[in-house]
């Protein structure tokens, strides 16, 4: 029997607001979902997460009385019906009879009056209560109160901005294999089809496609002549000044987009390798090979532990794309308004500073090191290097900007360039770009 879709997102969401998993895994719930309701499922999950802070707020007024923490299902439930009533066209009564209806299966026959009750207060004095909550900068710009005190102290003129470019549906972008097909050609190619879509502004091999769709349907998805990849992480590639003969380190690697695109751009490196923590990461980085037809050395190791993995034989050229917030990227993946919390900043950053220490050494004199995340926090960009800077005397900062003739992405920091979620645009990326211009006691 298959799964109701706002059941589905429901499970999916109870695991994200319990603490024990992202919406990562709601293709196991979608699974058990008829396919032609597999697109609701996932505009719920997805939808509640994104406006859950101001949802949140919404429910707490209309409760008597909070939810308990084992009734984590019923909350899920009760944002996917606030979801459909306040922000889809799906009409009342079917939003509020299906989720009503949902609760049976959570085998708490209370939460159906409770549901029902909610529900239907919403849909008579939904604009009212929503109006009622505008005074709360939690409600207004749908982010936990942390991140968005965070975003007005650290971007006080662009915080508003960046909190309402979150809360948009993301744009497609792709990026042209050029190694098959170039961007104009490619262009040119969608143009024929009758499919919208235009040149990114940054990046050469970048294609902002008009609306969403099947990008396996598009023309040459199944021979590489594309991969989708925001243009925020196409710019890595240019940015580390790529040559033939170099040895190449790309550490945190999954899923790939980036070790394809430094393939693309230059075929005729010495060695590319490529490193992730786990192994089953490294599984999307193989599929994307065999798709594009490239191929590199993959290593599942702890980047850190240089003595498992590295050969001794330095790297010309090293991208650390290190683990980070992902605060950029929230509106791809709105559940980090939930899992993300402040405590794991600090702790992120010093994992970042033990990378750029473990690999440094790697690198050879006159190399060059490109740190990237996808955070807008400086705690984890402008901040990290400045610290590795000080300790580094061998490490010497390049202007990211050089890198761009004309129009330069993003924002000059202390040190490296942020660039903010934009809409119709790329997403929140900082860059980094160090080389380095004598060894350290180490390398």
């Amino acid at each position: 029997m298959s799964l109701n879709p706002r059941l589905a997102a429901a499970r999916a969401l109870t695991a994200v607001l319990a603490g024990k998993a992202s919406l990562a895994a709601l293709p196991a719930q979608l699974e058990q979902v008829e396919p032609r309701d597999r697109a609701l499922a996932q505009e719920l999950a997805f939808g509640a997460a994104r406006w859950q802070p101001r949802l949140a707020l919404l429910a707490e007024r209309l409760l008597q009385k909070p939810l308990k923490a084992a009734d984590r299902d019923v909350e899920a439930l009760l944002l996917i019906g606030l979801y459909q009533l306040l922000y889809t066209r799906i009409p009342a009564h079917a939003a509020i009879g299906e989720t009503v209806a949902c609760a049976a299966a959570l085998k708490k026959p209370w939460a159906k009056g409770l549901l029902n009750a909610v529900l239907r207060r919403v849909q008579r004095e939904g604009t009212e209560l929503l109006a009622g909550l505008e005074g709360d900068p939690v409600s207004r710009t749908a982010h936990p109160r942390w991140l968005q005190q965070a975003l007005k102290a650290h971007w006080p003129e662009h915080w508003e901005a960046i909190c309402a470019a979150n809360n948009e549906h993301p744009p497609l972008t792709l990026r042209v294999n050029r190694r098959q097909v170039a961007r104009d050609a490619y262009l040119t190619e969608l143009e024929e089809a009758g499919i919208p879509a235009s040149a990114c502004r940054f990046s050469r091999d970048g294609i902002l496609l008009g609306e969403a769709r099947d990008v396996r349907n598009l023309p040459g998805f199944a021979e590489g002549r594309f991969s989708v990849q925001d243009e925020a992480a196409q710019l890595a590639a240019p940015l580390l000044e790529l040559m033939p003969g170099q040895r190449v380190l790309d550490a945190c690697c999954a899923p790939g987009g980036k070790t394809c695109h430094l393939l693309e751009t230059e075929p005729r490196l010495a060695e590319l390798v490529a490193v992730d923590l786990e192994e089953r990461r490294l599984e999307r980085v193989r599929e994307n090979f065999a798709r594009l037809g490239l191929a590199a050395r993959l290593i599942a190791a702890d980047a850190r532990a240089t003595e498992t993995w590295w050969n001794g034989r330095r790297f010309q050229r090293i991208l650390l794309d290190a683990p980070c917030s992902a605060t950029g990227v929230i509106r791809r993946h709105p559940d980090i308004k939930l899992t993300r919390q402040p405590e794991d900043i600090p702790a992120l950053a010093g994992l970042q500073g033990e990378l750029l220490d473990a690999l440094w050494p790697t690198l050879e004199v006159g190399g060059i090191l490109l740190y990237a995340t996808c955070s807008v926090l400086p705690a984890e960009n402008s901040d990290t290097i400045a610290a590795f800077l000080a300790r580094t005397p061998g490490a010497r900062e390049l202007d990211v900007a050089a890198s761009f003739a004309g129009a330069k992405p993003g924002l000059a920091q202390r040190h490296g360039r942020q660039l903010l979620p934009q809409p119709h645009g790329h997403d929140g990326f900082y860059y980094a770009k160090l080389i380095k211009i004598a060894a350290g006691p180490r390398g």
